[in-house]
């Protein structure tokens, strides 16, 4: 029997990816719902091939222009209800979220409250309040499995096929060290100051083709911090047991150290439709869309430490996660504003890090964790004030 799997997302990058595993393995899945933002006329193609029995769009507007369109499909409300109607639906067997930013939150609340696996890519959730969503898996019978590369290689060089009582989190008892490894982006070796850098040079990424958020995230390494948050709610690990490496070949997508000392690690190709695969295909193994990684042909392995300093927003990241609390979700906010400051031409690559700095500043709540009510209203409230903080340097430049 086929999985029932619905996409939301899936007019992007990992959707897209996503879809292909599904062209390569039609016995394996069945799609039957797709949600996009706003990209009507692909969501008319992937409707027309994969003919899905439910289909959203999250922007109104566009949700108008491809009302009646779509032969066989039902249109769901648009906004976060149509998206939670389709996470939740009773069909579903697997939902693959790759939404970006904070829209992914509410969907995957509802998938999880349903008892859904779900194949979780969008990492803010897992940033803004990543322990309250596994209380919540664990709660209602969910399983959350990581579609990211440097996540997916953690969860299987942990041994991903047995996994361990208490969930996910169970693994941590079992490592002495997690390897988090980070290709440092088109920056890293650059010399002086990134004051210069422009949207076009931040979204010329030297390894992987993604979205433009996470490009630009990713040349700030800002990426490897929101990951390194995502892993240690994803597997319940002390800070301490996180070691970020810059490697820049990006063959070794993540390593465990277990206190034996034995260290295993996830090598292969950099091409995301590998760990988008094995998460739909979990806990089986089946024939690679992608190509076997030719090691006569790899160059040599290297490995080096992050430069905090320089690259000040994984800083930030790695203070947010010691802090804890609403931190975080103030994090992910102020940096989605920067981030949209900065490609729309108003602020400075380096002023991304000044307006998540400053943002963090002025937030004065404890570190106690918040509810989803709460993470909801701080969101908005490091929006507004990350907005306002932009402003004053867009001013000042």
């Amino acid at each position: 029997m086929p999985q029932n799997i619905v996409i939301l997302g899936s007019t992007g990058s990992i959707g897209q990816n996503a879809l292909r595993v599904v062209r390569e393995m039609p016995d394996a899945f069945r799609v039957v719902g797709l949600a996009v933002n706003s990209n009507v006329r692909e969501l008319e193609l992937q409707a027309k091939e994969f003919s899905p029995a439910m289909v959203a769009v999250f922007d109104p507007m566009a949700a108008k222009r491809v009302k009646g369109k779509i032969k066989g499909a039902r249109l769901l409300e648009p906004g976060i209800e149509g998206l939670c109607e389709m996470a939740a639906h009773a069909d579903v067997d697997l939902v693959l979220t790759s939404l970006v930013g904070g829209i992914g939150f509410a969907p995957l609340l509802a998938a999880l409250k349903a008892g859904k696996t779900v194949a979780l890519a969008n990492k803010e959730p897992m940033v803004m309040a990543g322990e309250q969503f596994m209380n919540e898996a664990d709660r209602w019978g969910g399983m959350i499995l990581p579609v990211d590369s440097e996540p997916s290689a953690i969860f299987q060089a942990f041994g991903s096929r047995t996994i361990p009582k208490g969930g996910l989190r169970g693994y941590a008892k079992t490592a002495k060290r997690v390897i988090l490894t980070a290709s440092g982006g088109p920056f890293y070796k650059r010399k002086g100051s990134l004051d210069s850098v422009t949207p076009e040079e931040a979204l010329n990424h030297p390894t992987w083709k993604m979205g433009r958020k996470i490009t630009v995230d990713s040349a700030s390494l800002m990426n490897k911090g929101f990951e390194a948050i995502e892993i240690k709610n994803l597997f319940g690990l002390e800070l301490r047991q996180l070691e970020i490496v810059i490697h820049h070949q990006s063959i070794i997508h993540g390593a465990v150290e277990f206190h034996d000392g034995s260290m295993i690690a996830q090598l292969s190709a950099p091409d995301m439709a590998l760990p988008i695969q094995y998460a739909m295909t979990w806990p089986e193994r089946t024939k690679s869309v992608i190509e076997s990684l030719d090691l006569f042909a790899t160059e040599k392995l290297t490995f080096a430490k992050p430069d905090f300093q320089r690259f000040q927003c994984l800083a930030l990241a790695m203070e947010a996660a010691r802090t804890g609390g609403g931190m975080p979700a103030v994090l992910n906010a102020a940096d989605e504003i920067g981030v949209d400051e900065f490609l729309a031409g108003k602020i400075r690559f380096t002023d991304i890090p000044r307006v998540i700095e400053e943002t963090m500043k002025a937030y004065s709540a404890g570190g106690s964790l918040p509810t989803f009510g709460e993470i909801v209203e701080i969101d908005q409230w490091a929006r507004t004030k990350a907005s306002e903080i932009a402003g004053t340097l867009k001013a000042a430049a």
